[in-house]
């Protein structure tokens, strides 16, 4: 069982922000694969399916970013699922618009989220994609992160979207190694 975590904040207020790219991949992952991500459950919404014929789980943690580590912990522990079969997706602001990289470990990179994760999981060893959403400029950090990409953002960010989604079926179909080589 692999488990597919996508980084945001719940609520309409937070939809299509900068800070909610996780959640965009997952909701367009779940869509493709006719997976309905709606059982609440761990602080967060899942998931459950089948995605090229592996068993996965999707996961929305509902708890706010700052405490993903809270509903990811839960989840991994209560299905007992080694960290190696986890996958967390999240948007970086030290990537451009429509880039996405992936990483099989690493720090956080100041993302309050993923350092949550890695604080309760007690390791950097956790495989993820990161979402460009370019740097803040003269906006406020916290402000600029709540709010929509600029209209000529949206299409690359929907690209990194989507090419993020083909990476995860990628590591999928092979391994998350390959993935790397083809999409960073």
């Amino acid at each position: 069982m692999k488990l597919i975590v996508g980084l945001g904040n719940p609520g309409k207020k937070y939809e299509h922000t900068r800070h909610n790219m996780g959640f965009e991949v997952i909701d367009l992952l779940a869509e493709q694969a006719r997976i309905d991500v709606d059982k609440e459950i761990f602080h967060g919404l899942l998931g459950r399916g089948e995605i090229l014929d592996e068993d996965v789980m999707l996961f929305k943690p509902t708890t706010y970013m700052n405490l993903s580590g809270t509903a990811v912990k839960e989840i991994t522990d209560y299905f007992k699922i080694p960290l190696d079969d986890v996958l967390i997706v999240f948007d970086d602001m030290a990537l451009a618009p429509g880039h996405i990289r992936l990483r099989l470990e690493g720090s956080s990179g100041g993302h309050k989220g993923m350092q949550n994760i890695i604080d309760l999981c007690g390791t950097q060893k956790i495989k993820r994609i990161r979402i460009g959403i370019g740097e803040p400029g003269e906006w406020d950090t916290i402000d600029y992160v709540l709010s929509k990409p600029l209209q000529d953002e949206r299409p690359l960010i929907d690209d990194a979207i989507n090419n993020a989604v083909e990476a995860i079926k990628e590591a999928l179909k092979t391994d998350f190694d390959r993935a790397m080589t083809k999409f960073n």
